[in-house]
């Protein structure tokens, strides 16, 4: 194999992989074996979204179905720092909020009654939660440095009656300061350095932003494509960046190596992934980004589909850490990467895993195609009862039902190849998110074609349609 992570000097000082744990988060030996990979990766620092895995006491309703137990997250901890990675923990404290503000009991703090992703900083008792889950966290993962607190994505924010109040005499950043500002205290008096999202702030002056300078690092984070290259409008354009830079605040960047090509992507796109790194690499070569992280997202939000197991995606993540140390892609592109992981004993998972989900993410991506046809074809002869589409709609309909089929067998393979990493019931649940919604549209399908058959006086003829050889299709 062609030599790999051999850069004297790493590319970036402080290299971070993140672990979103709110989808189909590993079992706890799992947790231990990918830290391993981590660290031969040439990965240093641990950025861990704990949600619902973690053993909460300030409101163990916060606890998910498969939480770790507190002796694990030590165990997590101390088996990172001896891998040579450091912790940096994150707790939500705007927007997704999901975890707390979903429980009835916590609905007086949101932002807006109807919705459980954003607080309302100034409804009692919500600074108080977000400091006692900082301290909750920090509980099991002592001696830490930095501790990120999200802050981004906080679509209804300064919406409540009371905020607004407030925005109009303070500003829609005075009240952002105001609320983070107890946060940045409580951390900064324990030597700890709070990091933020950078997305809410882009729109600050550099008066503004010197007072976070002075209390926060700031993550700057964007998916696709090169920051310079963007449209305008996206929050990581580069004018964005330059404008945190020069307010002072000390800037990391973020990019992903997974769960950024599509809300319910099962595989990520290497050569994606790969250019979006290298993007946030040319940029620090001019901006000397404090560190940098590849982010993992497991789901968009709480509560949106799961995406992109981990297991599907170890190709780009140590593609990622070759980027990272040694400020170029792993020679030999993704066959580098499946080579550099055989020498681990990972590759047969992987790509076992990966292969599974490709195969998982066609046959639903012709099965929604068939659906949409079905559906045209349904409103075709509810408008003109005489055009009955009878070989289409016969066609289509067994072409669907193969397309079920296949999922079905590629979810039976991705549940193999995940067996004794992922607890049962989260891959159940992945399988099951991806090809119940083809089932029940097939169903509703046939009715409907059914009875649209019937009131024409025709036989309803693809039920009985014979099974298409691929070779017919």
């Amino acid at each position: 194999m062609t030599r790999c992570f051999s850069a004297a000097t790493p590319a970036f000082a402080l290299r971070g992989v993140h672990l979103d744990l709110k989808g189909a988060p590993p079992t706890f030996d799992r947790l231990l074996r990918l830290v391993d990979v981590f660290a031969a990766a040439r990965f240093n620092v641990l950025l861990i979204e704990w949600e619902d895995v973690f053993p909460w006491t300030v409101d163990p309703a916060f606890r998910g179905e498969t939480t770790y137990t507190p002796r694990q997250v030590r165990q997590l901890v101390q088996h990172a720092a001896d891998a040579g990675l450091e912790v940096m923990p994150l707790v939500q404290c705007l927007g997704h909020m999901e975890t707390p503000l979903s429980l009835p009991a916590y609905a007086h703090l949101r932002e807006q009654p109807d919705r459980c992703d954003v607080i309302n900083p100034l409804a009692p008792g919500a600074a108080q939660l977000i400091m006692d889950m900082i301290d909750d966290v920090l509980a099991l993962c002592p001696d830490v440095r930095y501790f990120h607190l999200g802050g981004d994505e906080a679509w209804c924010f300064g919406t409540h009656p009371d905020t607004q109040s407030y925005i109009r005499e303070h500003g829609k950043n005075g009240l952002y300061l105001h609320h983070l500002q107890p946060l940045f205290d409580h951390l900064n008096q324990r030597a700890i350095r709070p990091v933020l999202w950078h997305d809410m702030l882009i729109r600050w002056s550099a008066d503004q932003l010197a007072s976070v300078a002075e209390q926060a690092d700031v993550m700057v984070w964007g998916y696709n494509d090169h920051p310079d290259k963007i449209s305008d409008r996206h929050h990581y354009q580069r004018r964005h960046i330059d404008h945190l830079h020069q307010s002072g605040c000390t800037l990391w960047c973020a990019g992903a190596f997974k769960g950024a090509d599509g809300m319910s992507a099962d595989a990520p796109n290497f050569n994606a992934r790969q250019t979006n790194l290298l993007g946030w690499l040319d940029v620090h070569q001019s901006l000397n980004f404090a560190g940098a992280v590849t982010t993992g997202w497991s789901r968009y939000s709480t509560h949106t589909l799961q995406t992109s197991p981990i297991d599907g995606a170890l190709d780009t993540l140590v593609d990622a850490g070759h980027i990272f140390h040694d400020g170029r892609p792993m020679p030999d592109g993704r066959a580098g990467c499946e080579a550099f992981l055989q020498t681990l004993g990972e590759a047969s998972r992987h790509l076992s895993c990966r292969q599974a989900l490709l195969d998982l993410a066609e046959a639903r991506r012709s099965g929604w195609a068939n659906v949409i046809e079905l559906h045209e074809l349904v409103a075709m002869m509810q408008h003109d009862p005489h055009r009955q589409a009878g070989a289409s709609r016969q066609t289509r309909m067994t072409h669907l039902q193969m397309h079920i089929d296949e999922a079905r067998a590629a979810g039976a393979a991705l549940g193999k190849a995940l067996d004794g990493a992922v607890d049962s019931a989260w891959i159940d649940r992945y399988i099951s998110e991806r090809i119940t919604p083809l089932e029940t549209q097939h169903a509703q399908l046939a009715q409907q074609l059914t009875a649209l058959a019937a009131a024409a006086g025709l036989p309803n003829a693809y039920d009985a349609a014979p099974t298409l050889d691929c070779a017919e299709i």
